[in-house]
């Protein structure tokens, strides 16, 4: 027996919108119609008619482009274009993430996004009268820039000592027993950046 012939529902029997799917990817790769036509091997003009839906590309012309902007022959195929990353990501100030000291004296705010952690961070550093941020070594070549904003700070690192005023910028290495202090009567604020090695 014969095996019965899949049904075609009105939506699939349209034409894939390759047009769409073709000009997202090139911009997300922020490349040319010229550049890709080079990569491809497919002409300036053809790229420009199938972009805008005014050709239909046979399968060879879409698994050069598929190779050429290194994505799946699906991913081109696929109905709709694949979302693009925003220009612009704004994290509200309520759901930015801060470490705090059970006795409240040092609060450090996680200005630096997540997927850079262990390479580059960086921090929003606020620490009472009397507070200290106190660290263990980091791993060997890490590097701190302490910049001071309000206040006044302590900062030792290893044996070394340095005092600093507002406006100032400490840099110093990381990968020996740290800690920043606050010797004054107002609350001390610093931009704080960890360089890891590596």
């Amino acid at each position: 027996m014969a095996p019965r012939s899949p049904k075609i529902s009105a939506a699939s029997a349209e034409p894939p919108r390759v047009g769409d799917t073709l000009a997202a990817l090139r911009q997300a790769q922020t490349l040319s119609l010229d550049a890709l036509s080079r990569k491809a091997g497919v002409s300036k003009s053809m790229l420009s008619q199938i972009e805008r839906a005014q050709a239909n590309p046979t399968v060879a012309v879409v698994w050069r482009l598929a190779n050429a902007l290194g994505v799946p022959l699906g991913d081109l195929l696929a109905s709709a274009p694949p979302p693009m990353e925003p220009v612009i990501t704004v994290v509200p100030a309520h759901a930015t993430p801060s470490l705090r000291h059970p006795d409240g004296a040092c609060e450090l705010r996680i200005l630096g996004p997540i997927d850079l952690a262990g390479q580059f961070e960086w921090y929003a550093l606020a620490i009472q009268p009397g507070g200290a941020l106190e660290s263990q070594p980091h791993e060997a070549g890490t590097r701190e820039h302490l910049t001071l904003l309000t206040g006044a700070l302590d900062l030792v690192s290893g044996d070394a000592r340095q005092h600093l005023v507002p406006g100032e910028t400490a840099r110093y290495a990381a990968d020996r027993p740290h800690a920043i202090r606050n010797p004054g009567k107002v609350e001390a604020t610093a931009w704080l950046v960890v360089v890891h090695a590596g």
